[in-house]
């Protein structure tokens, strides 16, 4: 994401993104990188009001999140052992709630990453991963009840398809069903199908829209839950003895992370959208004259009978 994403305020929101730090650096190509490898984070916050920067903590790149009460957030992947992942793509988040003045006031807000000690059991959250969706409802969720949440966002209602509900023993070819003609049909790859052709039938840019918010949104839309999905394959590959699945596992994980690279890029194709104009087409002759078209006939007087003398 560019540091200059505030030009382009979202349609629908009803004030437009806190503002970007200001930093001396923020128009280098260094810091515009940074930024965008963690918009996934930051956007969201950014919509509820929420002043985010980016610094340098312990080992790696963290998210500092200003609160009205002066107190802050730090999101940041693991920090000690360091994450070898990628900056804004760890395998895990913490984020924390701390305030300068006061050192007993820390919590743990979030803790998706995976324990470094094999004695001390995970937190739930490390189901999760790095997903951004799950870290940004838990902040919600907190913010809220302490009543420091200057702009609640409504979780968006629209989801492309339903989330498959996990059984003990998962059958051979989850989510497809076969057809009389022996065909197998994958159901998500119908739904999206069907999206495309709903985008094909739709007269209206506005709605076109809409339909790119169900792919482009950076919580709920298809792109970030497809790089979950990756990162869930990745995790799963790693499971497996063998060297080709540790190497599997950094091929997913790459592949998460160019997806959610893909949905920073065109965060703002959906603004861009709404804001086209239909043509309104000419209207068209039922066939093209050859030759302007000449003057009505003008109409002569009756000539009058002449008296013989």
């Amino acid at each position: 994401m560019a540091a200059d994403e505030t030009s382009t305020p979202d349609a629908r929101r009803v004030a437009p993104l806190a503002p970007l730090p200001d930093h001396r650096n923020v128009d280098t190509p260094w810091w515009q990188e940074l930024w965008r490898r963690h918009a996934h984070i930051t956007t969201p916050l950014r919509e509820r009001g929420l002043e985010c920067d980016i610094e340098f903590g312990l080992s790696s790149y963290i998210v500092r999140v200003a609160l009205p009460d002066d107190s802050y957030l730090i999101i940041s992947p693991p920090q000690e052992p360091p994450s070898e992942r990628p900056p804004g793509n760890p395998e895990g988040w913490i984020a924390t709630r701390e305030h300068p003045d006061d050192q007993a006031l820390f919590e743990v807000i979030y803790d998706s990453a995976p324990s470094a000690d094999p004695s001390v059991p995970e937190r739930s959250e490390a189901r999760h991963g790095g997903s951004a969706a799950p870290l940004i409802e838990a902040i919600d969720q907190r913010l809220t009840q302490l009543g420091l949440l200057p702009r609640p966002v409504s979780p968006t209602a629209s989801v492309l398809v339903p989330t498959a509900t996990p059984t003990p023993h998962a059958p051979e070819t989850p989510n497809t069903c076969d057809t009389a003609d022996g065909t197998t049909v994958y159901v998500y790859g119908d739904a999206l199908c069907a999206l495309t052709d709903q985008l094909n039938a739709t007269e209206s840019h506005a709605d076109a829209a809409a339909l790119l918010h169900q792919i482009l949104d950076p919580i709920n839309g298809l792109l970030e839950q497809l790089s979950d999905f990756f990162e869930a394959a990745g995790k799963k590959a790693k499971e497996a003895e063998q060297d080709d699945g540790f190497d599997l596992s950094h091929d997913l994980a790459d592949a998460a992370a160019e997806i959610r690279t893909l949905g920073e890029v065109l965060h703002v194709a959906e603004d861009r959208m709404r804001a086209l104009t239909r043509l309104v087409p000419a209207p068209q002759l039922t066939s093209a004259p050859d030759r302007p078209p000449s003057l009505p006939p003008r109409v002569l007087p009756v000539a009058q009978p002449r008296h013989a003398r």
